[in-house]
């Protein structure tokens, strides 16, 4: 039985509301509604009377298999990943470019002090904000911008300022700098519907919009090189964080500073209750060597954080990475 179904169904009847559990499990409605009617198709009975939402008989019956199934996985991955033999693997997810040069600082610091540690890197796409690290995919994960959800926990890493990728013959790539008013109204390249919340807020400016959604381009992307291939054709914009100029520098294009955009960060996701100790050490590493590649602080330095922030062992982070991050360092 699907372990995702399943997380559908728990957080509609917790929630009463498709969409509340939708926003809850960083999925979009429709999906949290298939996957009901796939659950609903595969125990050939209704589980939900949908006007208003509330659990039939036959959904109270199965509540608590499903919290009985649900937890029982659960205990078998924390379990299994609290093992540590010489065979270990840390999976290690990077959407795009992740925290810029400090991704692979923190990669070759961990892989110095963990040779025995197979490390995987797996790229996640503009939807994996934080599936393949709840699915269990990925161990760590470089995103943005920070999530809010019990079950991750975030490493602010870089906080940067914001800018607009618009192709080389716009009117406004001329620009030294624009202004939010600007670039509001440009066509921006689509997401697909089950992007996360966070991120597409993120990307297409939402609150300085007012919560409105952008005039949507031809194209969908869920990478850094889709977007740029629908840019340099002239059919959107994107945004991102000022690094990505750094990363990407694709003919056809031009990324121009949003001045007054708030600043946004990089993090490093893990889940809250992992108890792997390779994943404690790579989030330490990954914290003591930040400030050595730091971009800035926000307005006022102020470093507004999301997600469930954990300071633990802070005291211990330059003891356990301070060789291997010079070494790091001077091997970028």
């Amino acid at each position: 039985m699907d372990l995702r179904r399943l997380s559908s169904f728990l957080a509609v009847a917790e929630e009463g509301h498709f969409g509340r559990a939708a926003a809850r499990l960083f999925l979009s409605p429709p999906a949290v509604t298939a996957h009901i009617q796939q659950l609903e198709r595969e125990l050939g009975t209704a589980l939900f009377d949908r006007s208003p939402v509330r659990l039939t008989p036959a959904g109270h019956r199965f509540l608590g298999h499903a919290r009985g199934l649900v937890d029982a996985a659960n205990a078998a991955f924390e379990d299994i990943a609290g093992l540590a033999t010489d065979d270990d693997v840390l999976r290690v997810g990077v959407m795009g470019h992740g925290s810029a040069e400090l991704t692979p600082a923190v990669i070759s610091a961990f892989r110095h002090l963990r040779p025995h540690v197979q490390l995987t890197l797996e790229a996640l796409t503009f939807t994996e904000h934080t599936s393949a690290l709840l699915e269990h995919r990925v161990d760590v994960a470089f995103v943005r911008p920070a999530v809010t959800d019990e079950r991750v926990t975030v490493d602010v890493l870089t906080t940067e300022a914001r800018i607009v990728v618009i192709p080389a013959r716009s009117d406004l790539a001329a620009a030294g700098e624009l202004r939010l008013a600007d670039v509001l109204d440009l066509p921006f390249v689509a997401l697909p519907r089950h992007t996360p919340r966070p991120f597409t807020d993120y990307l297409y400016f939402t609150h300085a919009r007012g919560g409105e959604a952008p005039r949507p381009g031809p194209d969908h992307a869920v990478t850094p090189q889709e977007v740029l291939m629908s840019v340099a054709a002239g059919r959107g914009a994107g945004s991102a964080l000022s690094s990505f100029a750094r990363f990407y520098r694709w003919p056809g294009t031009v990324c121009v500073p949003v001045v007054d955009a708030p600043w946004d960060h990089s993090v490093l996701a893990t889940r809250t209750r992992d108890r792997n100790p390779d994943v404690a050490l790579f989030r330490r590493l990954a914290r003591s060597l930040a400030p050595r590649f730091a971009s800035g602080a926000g307005p006022g330095g102020a470093h507004p954080l999301g997600g469930q922030q954990d300071h633990r062992d802070q005291g211990d982070d330059h003891a356990d990475a301070g060789p291997a991050a010079g070494g790091a360092v001077g091997h970028r």
